[in-house]
Order: C-alpha cells, then structure tokens, then sequence
C-alpha cells in the first residue's frame, strides 16, 4: 500500500538530510491544507521539492569532490560515492538518502498535490 501525500510529507519533515527550506514549505503546505492558502502553498512546496531533491549525478559528483569529504568525510564521501554508482547502475535517478525518497516519492504525485 503506498503512503499517503500527508504521510510522505510527514516522512520529510523528519529526515535528517532534508534542509530547513524543504521542511518549512512541508510544514506550511500541511498547515494550509483545507484552507484558501493551499493552492499556493501547494505550488511553493512543489517547487521546493524539484529544487532540492538530488539528481544521482550530482550525489556522485559532490561524493568525488573536496567538499563532498569535507561534509561526509573522506571515508563516508568514498561509501557515498560507491553506493551512488550502484543505485545509478540499477537505474536510480536521485539520491535515496530519506529526504530525497520522500521529495521523489511526492513529486511522483505532483498533480495531486496542485489538484
């Protein structure tokens, strides 16, 4: 059974790896549902969400980067980046840390979201 728009939003608020911006328009798009605002917050937080979700490439190139060891450290970056090219080879098109399953996951259901 799949998660619901409010359940995967749930799921992002929570996720370590979602950044303060992504969790804000989550929590305002949860807070307008039902109400006049929540056409433009569903727009906003749909916005966000194709803002911030990683492409598998990106992961990959910030993984092999100076920045990428200095973030994940170097042992982390080079785990990051092995298990990057493996879901890349199994046909992954972002990162599947939890923020960005959970920002994949609803972009999936994007029209619901700005019905």
């Amino acid at each position: 059974m799949s998660k619901t728009i409010r359940e995967l939003t749930e799921d992002l608020l929570v996720a370590p790896s979602a950044c303060a911006e992504v969790k804000e328009t989550a929590q305002n798009y949860l807070d307008a549902i039902g109400s006049e605002n929540e056409a433009a917050a569903a727009k906003t937080f749909v916005a966000e969400l194709e803002e911030d979700i990683m492409p598998i490439d990106g992961l990959i190139a910030f993984a092999e980067s100076d920045m990428g060891a200095k973030v994940f450290g170097e042992e982390g970056a080079k785990n990051i980046l092995i298990h990057a090219k493996e879901i890349k080879s199994n046909g992954a098109k972002y990162c599947d840390c939890p923020a960005c399953a959970a920002c994949e996951a609803l972009l999936e259901k994007k029209d619901e979201i700005l019905k």
